[in-house]
């Protein structure tokens, strides 16, 4: 475990690896619906790599920058919240879809997630840090909007959604960011003696700390 929740993002990696060639190898042979919700999972776990392994630093973005915790190598976010939270996102609502691809609302679920996450890199954090880059924006600018985009338009084009499932898709997309994600991160999850510690070198990739310090 202990393995595991120090290397989640980096076996991630493979995991997108193996799912691209997949994709890839078995194209041809796959509905739409399916390549576009693979894509989408491949997408998040990329994104994942990005914040965590490389370039990293998102330990100290939300414990330092954002959250301005006195304690940062462990809250509110530690290592095994950043883990769970994210591996049962990844795994479970991103990767569901692949395999129910006609259930429309379940698809539209991450969808709607890759876009909302614009709001906390493409904004909050760039304000923060006084930048215009924070890692994890690449993965949301150059594979959720993308692949959002085009998976809303191919079921509205092609009569696929109903009314119901952009309201499903989007109640649902809210329950998992606020409770599954925003409640077990910071609140359940959240303990200031936690011994889920992030190393030194987790909390000083992307330099957060100089970031701040020079704002200052």
């Amino acid at each position: 475990m202990k393995w595991f929740c120090k290397n989640w993002y980096w076996v991630g990696g493979v995991v997108a690896a193996i799912a691209l060639i997949v994709l890839i190898a078995m194209w041809n042979s796959l509905d739409m619906l399916v390549r576009l919700q693979l894509m989408s999972f491949i997408a998040i776990l990329v994104h994942q790599l990005e914040e965590y392994g490389w370039p990293g630093g998102e330990p100290a973005i939300m414990n330092i920058a954002l959250r301005k915790s006195d304690i940062p190598n462990r809250y509110p976010l530690n290592l095994f919240s950043a883990m769970f939270t994210n591996v049962w996102v990844a795994y479970i609502v991103y990767l569901i879809p692949v395999f129910l691809p006609n259930v429309i609302w379940l698809g539209l679920a991450p969808m709607f997630m890759g876009f909302g996450q614009f709001i906390v890199h493409g904004i909050v954090t760039n304000v923060r840090l006084r930048s215009w880059y924070n890692p994890g924006l690449g993965a949301v600018v150059l594979l959720h909007y993308p692949v959002g985009i085009y998976y809303c338009w191919y079921v509205a084009h092609n009569g696929l959604a109903t009314i119901g499932d952009w309201i499903w898709g989007l109640v649902y997309m809210l329950l998992i960011g606020g409770a599954g994600v925003g409640l077990m991160t910071y609140k359940v999850l959240a303990n200031r003696d936690s011994k889920w510690v992030f190393s030194d070198e987790e909390l000083e990739r992307f330099h957060v700390k100089e970031k701040l310090d020079n704002i200052q």
